[in-house]
């Protein structure tokens, strides 16, 4: 008898969640913060020195700089800035969204040291005898011309500097006010320059005992207010030194996000089609829930004032991916359990069951590759490492908790009693439960003998290994500035763009590129050019202007020092290594040593396999590949440990294996009982990497095509490598010492 309660309360349930969904995810989308890639704007990295040799940099004084570069930032309005204190000595500023980056730039590094002097530099008042905020930008009563008036504190000071100047006649009876003041600037020089440091020379006919002043000078309006803004915000406490620097153009970050989201949504689309298709009502059920889980990683990341980057969209729909294998992984096994004559019931039970520890470890693995990233990552990459850890939790919150919840609702309902093709099984391939024979696992239709071929797998593998480093020794990698530095600017036209076009524009410029420029772009209207070293804040400046003027386009401009270039490639090396160690350790525990070593072995492989390929091809290498391939060994390890938890769980099943060839047959047969998820899990997750290559923003293509490699790598290194590799290893012992399970219990059984 149907209980068409369950059904109503399903119905019910999705019809509330699809409600709530609708109604309030385009609140949570407007609220949620994008970064610089994503709108435009601006990230550099300050070295802090002190102003004097004989100061310290002390984290007060690296608070108090931030503080003043605050108040510099909010005076210009830009909203949410965002300040960050690294370790030992650099502050790390984003402005996202900020319309003139030329002038906030500058404002940012500007020392802004107000000093009142005779004209023989003799110092006598400086910027801590004005009063705070009182500078603000005015006109002359008398010419109209745009001037600067603020108040001093002390009325007394001022007249006695004054009075000082008046007394001496070889003073010239002036009062020099000077901006950035250095030890050995003179008068008479600097009067000459176009680009003065002294703002004003007033002169003085008699004792002036009064707090306020006026500034003139040769200012625009804008000049007088930036001049006022500066004053106002104080004068820095230390020297700022540039190390590295991203400037996005806002229409560089809206072509970005809009390609990007129509990518996204089209992989997605895709996964869900396969899902219904492959696993039909199952497959309709996971769609549900992984609706439920974009919609929670958006509110969740909305809640933690995340910043939404490039690299953050593509870890939310490599987290759909994941989502979908815990989805896969359960099915498969409730298909294994109808095929073996079970009920509706009882496969729905044990398919659950039996897949909860596999989700489990699988997930970890990820999170402990994610971790890493969060730990050594630059900005963009801590996003992307964020997001990802955040879709990893929920993934498998909703996957395996929600999906329990939905599906249960149905087949508690008996509505699917005497029903396997809504689960995709034919009834002809069931059998008698009380019969003995054993399902031989099948991927439509055909068995495959995985390990009779091993030799010629290992072959393979060592054939590409070889060739992959010899391809290395001879290209070697187009290491992208994050691990050389130099500079790198992307151009972004309305038209069809040359190389010869672009190289004739940087000439003008007095730049020449140090490697070929690179076209890309439907209509090859986007060009990266590199050069060899940084690129000044002033010519960073006059780069974006004249391409503006040019394009309509302002260019993204990154600058990476040596410094900071050298510090990016030992962290990245440092990121796989400590990565690799923490999922040892994990696998050590959950499973054994050896099944440790071939995993690490396996996703090693998939790792070379990235950089060999970046070598051939000759894209460019940068930090986020790192990233990709960090993401790879999560989910080549995930891949691994679904196949290892397989054979642990048959190994349990026959208690004592004592023959090479038995051995094998079990390794064989796992690796035919978890082919369908795996192909299943590569195919869904490449849909939305695949869709991120071809249709997303040009600037994770580089990225989504590692995301591809690694994916493919990842699912024939689980399949055809670490098992047999296993096994080969495994196998040498089991004569001598017969593989048996001890009836220890951990939390998913027994282990070997």
């Amino acid at each position: 008898m149907v209980k068409r309660g369950r059904i109503v309360a399903f119905f019910l349930i999705v019809l509330v969640l699809g409600a709530t969904i609708g109604t309030t995810y385009q609140g949570i989308a407007k609220n949620i913060k994008l970064g610089l890639d994503l709108q435009g704007g601006f990230e550099v990295l300050y070295n802090v020195e002190p102003l004097d040799e004989d100061e310290e940099v002390t984290r007060s004084v690296l608070e108090s700089t931030v503080e003043t570069l605050e108040r510099r930032v909010n005076s210009i309005g830009i909203s949410e800035p965002s300040f960050n204190i690294e370790e030992p000595n650099r502050i790390r500023v984003q402005l996202a969204g900020v319309e003139d980056q030329d002038q906030a730039r500058e404002m940012l590094s500007t020392t802004a040291q107000l000093t009142f002097r005779d004209v023989n530099g003799k110092k006598y008042l400086d910027g801590s005898d004005i009063q705070a905020g009182s500078a603000k930008q005015d006109f002359d009563p008398d010419t109209n011309q745009p001037i600067v008036t603020l108040k001093f504190k002390d009325a007394d000071r001022f007249g006695d500097t004054t009075k000082q100047i008046l007394d001496d006649s070889e003073l010239a009876d002036q009062v020099v006010i000077w901006m950035d003041y250095e030890e050995g600037d003179t008068y008479e020089e600097e009067m000459q320059k176009e680009d003065s440091k002294v703002i004003s020379a007033p002169s003085v006919s008699q004792v002036l005992r009064t707090k306020d002043i006026m500034i003139t000078g040769d200012f625009t309006i804008e000049e007088a207010q930036q001049l006022a803004n500066l004053l106002n915000a104080g004068s820095l406490p230390t020297d700022l030194e540039e190390e590295y620097s991203t400037s996005v153009g806002a229409q560089f970050g809206q072509q970005a996000l809009d390609k990007t989201i129509f990518a996204s949504v089209l992989g997605v689309v895709l996964i869900f089609i396969y899902m219904m298709f492959y696993y039909r009502f199952p497959g309709f059920i996971a769609a549900i829930t992984l609706s439920i889980y974009i919609y929670l990683v958006l509110l969740v990341f909305e809640l933690m004032n995340g910043v939404l980057t490039l690299p953050g969209i593509a870890a939310l729909v490599l987290g759909v991916g994941m989502a979908v294998d815990a989805n896969i992984i359960t099915y498969e096994r409730i298909k294994e359990e109808l095929r073996e004559g079970k009920s509706i019931k009882a496969a729905f039970k044990a398919g659950n069951q039996q897949s909860l520890s596999t989700i489990f470890d699988a997930n970890i693995t990820t999170m402990i590759a994610a971790a890493v990233l969060f730990i050594f990552g630059t900005s963009s990459v801590k996003g992307f490492a964020t997001l990802l850890m955040v879709s990893i939790v929920l993934s498998f919150v909703t996957a395996v908790f929600g999906s329990r919840l939905f599906l249960g609702f149905w087949v508690n309902s008996n509505f699917l009693n005497k029903r396997p093709g809504w689960f995709g099984v034919k009834k002809d391939d069931i059998i008698d439960l009380n019969s003995r024979e054993e399902v031989e696992p099948k991927f439509f239709g055909r068995q495959f003998d995985f390990v009779k071929h091993r030799k010629k797998f290992f072959s393979i593998s060592i054939s590409l290994v070889a060739l992959g480093i010899i391809c290395l020794a001879v290209f070697r990698l187009n290491l992208g500035i994050d691990f050389v530095a130099g500079s790198r600017v992307e151009v972004l036209a309305d038209q069809s763009l040359t190389t010869e076009e672009i190289e004739q524009e940087f000439e003008k410029l007095d730049l020449e590129v140090s490697a070929p420029v690179v076209l890309s772009g439907e209509d090859e209207n986007i060009a990266v050019a590199r050069f060899e070293n940084e690129l000044s804040e002033d010519k960073v400046a006059e780069v974006r202007t004249h391409f503006e003027d040019k394009y309509g386009s302002a260019p993204t401009v990154n600058t990476v020092s040596p410094v900071v270039g050298k510090e990016l490639a030992q962290n990245a090396v440092l990121a796989v290594i400590y990565a690799s160690i923490g999922i040892i350790i994990y696998v050590t525990i959950r499973f054994e040593f050896y099944s440790a070593l071939t995993a690490i072995l396996a996703l090693l492989h998939d790792a070379f396999f990235i950089i060999a390929l970046f070598s051939i091809t000759r894209l460019e290498f940068d930090i986020t590949i790192i990233a990709a391939i960090l993401t790879i060994v999560g989910y080549s390890i995930n891949d691994t440990i679904v196949t290892f938890d397989r054979i642990r769980e048959n190994l349990k099943k026959r208690k004592k294996v004592k023959s090479f060839a038995e051995l094998a047959k079990i390794v064989n047969h796992s690796l035919m009982q978890t082919f369908a998820r795996s192909i299943n899990t590569v195919l869904t997750v490449i849909f939305a990497a695949a869709m991120l290559l071809f249709f997303g923003a040009s600037a994770i293509t580089n990225f989504s095509f590692a995301l591809v490699v690694g994916l493919i790598a990842g699912t024939y290194s689980s399949l055809f490598i670490a098992a047999q590799v296993w096994l080969v290893w495994r196998g040498k012992s089991v004569k001598e010492k017969p593989i048996e399970y001890k009836e220890k219990k951990y939390n998913d059984g027994p282990q070997v």
